[in-house]
């Protein structure tokens, strides 16, 4: 519940909580909050006692964490019903990314040679060749459904 307080943060509120009521009615107040505390996680226990049962035996695996949408993804993600395992141990990202890599720079991948009828780029596009410029006196086409 206060995982992201730190000793610096506790001594603080200690500190305030001593001057706020003194130290002879401390004690009696942090009794009182821990009681109440008490209280409120036995009304929690009994109402989520009281959902399951009148659920009904469809929902005895029924828990209150699977209504936070993290872990109902996760929980359905992690089961292999879907075969997301096979399909992420399968992918290879490095070996992807040295592919395309390799195909931006206009080499053969290792893994893929081709035997290209189009020319000695092998059937690929040179993208580090630059386009041609227009010359001065060419014109854009004109396309009259655009005006």
């Amino acid at each position: 519940m206060f995982n992201d307080i730190g000793p610096l943060e506790l001594a603080t509120i200690v500190v305030l909580a001593v001057l706020v009521f003194g130290p002879d009615k401390l004690p009696k107040v942090i009794q009182d909050v821990m009681r109440t505390i008490r209280k409120i996680r036995e009304f929690s226990e009994s109402a989520k006692a009281d959902i399951r049962e009148e659920l009904g035996p469809e929902f005895k695996d029924f828990e209150f964490d699977d209504l936070n949408p993290k872990n109902f993804v996760r929980k359905h993600l992690d089961s292999d019903e879907l075969g997301l395992k096979e399909i992420r141990n399968g992918f290879d990202l490095k070996k992807e990314m040295a592919e395309v890599t390799e195909a931006v720079h206009g080499r053969e991948a290792d893994s893929s040679p081709s035997t290209g009828s189009a020319g000695s780029t092998g059937g690929r596009i040179d993208m580090a060749k630059k386009p041609e410029e227009p010359g001065k006196d060419d014109r854009p086409p004109f396309d009259a459904d655009a005006t």
